[in-house]
């Protein structure tokens, strides 16, 4: 079987594609990545850059102009589906044509797409091939496709429903079920990264690592300036992961480059962050209780989600202080609720167990 995976040219978006990507291929499928911005580490499988004409800035720049108050809302992290509908619709025009070009050279049999990569299901559609929405986020897929397939820029565009939706929220981080969607197991990556051998062991006080988004842009929440602020008050030791300041830190705080947090989460004590739905997973998975911080796009609500499931703290970015700090290593209410959730992750089926349920679409 020949199987192209879609995802929008950021890596936050292609990120979780890569472990079902990897077991289709290790169940001997021919898989390509179908994205750009690729990672350093994509676990070896083949990749296409489609997104040579994507600009997600340019993109939101005519949704903004467009629907103005609903941009503004955006900002707040209040506006719902309504402007990621708008902003992605437009986005994924500049896929359409070297995805079908891509297409053209593979011959897939199946696409898989994510969330936010509608294009996929549009180039399914004109090759008259099935095609699977896997979740990326703690939107509902179904929600994020009919918002971006309904959009403007889309709705005259003949897009199929997928025949397959892949959900991958826990049950009880999720507001309502998906109906009929097949659940799998989120499967933390984060694209490789040399690790510092220190980060692989427990430390003599709790550890907290502190990230930010892979994209820069306004009210993007990044924690680390109110962090650093804060640290020198708690009894903790914080380390920052690609900062965005080479500022003097206190002598609890270290800086170090991109690391496969996926690998060093398991010897935290506290995760903080900007509330990417990647990053939410990931924290959950590993069972470490996070600090997040609202801000634009899905992040209020994913931090939202996780502060009413009892697994972490949801924070404004600049207003985090040393009381926050220490709760978040301290508070085991905290640290039960993030265990209770990666058991439950846990025993959700795993990539690999999902790939027959892949297979039995083009027999069909």
């Amino acid at each position: 079987m020949r199987i192209v995976f879609v995802a929008a040219p950021l890596q936050g978006h292609l990120l979780p594609l890569i472990p079902l990507a990897a077991a289709c291929r290790d169940a001997g499928h021919d898989v390509v990545l179908a994205s750009g911005g690729f990672p350093p580490d994509v676990l070896g499988l083949r990749t296409a850059d489609i997104g040579a004409g994507f600009s997600l800035p340019r993109s939101a720049m005519r949704a903004a102009l467009r629907h103005p108050l609903v941009a503004r809302a955006e900002m707040r992290g209040t506006a719902g589906h309504g402007f990621v509908g708008e902003l992605f619709g437009r986005a994924n025009q500049s896929l359409v044509g070297p995805l079908l070009a891509l297409a053209g050279r593979e011959r897939p049999d199946l696409i898989v797409y994510e969330s936010l990569s509608e294009a996929g299901a549009v180039v399914a559609g004109r090759l008259g091939i099935p095609s699977v929405l896997q979740e990326n986020t703690l939107w509902p897929a179904p929600e994020l496709f009919r918002a971006v397939t309904t959009s403007s820029a889309m709705a005259a565009q003949p897009t199929p429903d997928p025949e397959l939706t892949l959900a991958v929220t826990p049950a009880s981080v999720r507001p309502e079920p998906i109906g009929g969607a097949l659940p799998m197991r989120p499967v933390p990556w984060s694209g490789g990264g040399d690790v510092p051998g220190w980060l692989l062991e427990p430390g003599p006080r709790p550890r907290v690592l502190v990230s930010r988004s892979t994209l820069a842009g306004p009210n993007d929440g990044d924690p680390g300036p109110a962090v650093v602020a804060a640290a020198a008050d708690v009894d903790a030791d914080f380390v920052l992961v690609r900062p965005a300041g080479n500022g003097q830190l206190p002598s609890n705080v270290r800086a170090v480059d991109r690391v496969p947090l996926n690998e060093v989460l398991p010897y935290a004590q506290g995760f903080i962050h900007h509330s990417g739905a990647g990053s939410v997973l990931g924290g959950l998975a590993a069972g470490v209780p996070q600090l997040t911080t609202p801000g634009a796009g899905d992040r209020r609500f994913n931090s939202a989600l996780l502060a009413r499931r009892g697994a972490g703290l949801a924070v404004e970015a600049k207003a985090i202080t040393a009381a926050d700090l220490t709760r978040l290593v301290t508070d085991e209410s905290l640290r039960t609720a993030a265990q209770e959730v990666a058991a439950e992750i846990a025993a959700m089926p795993e990539p690999a167990s999902v790939v027959p349920s892949l297979e039995a679409l083009i027999r069909r």
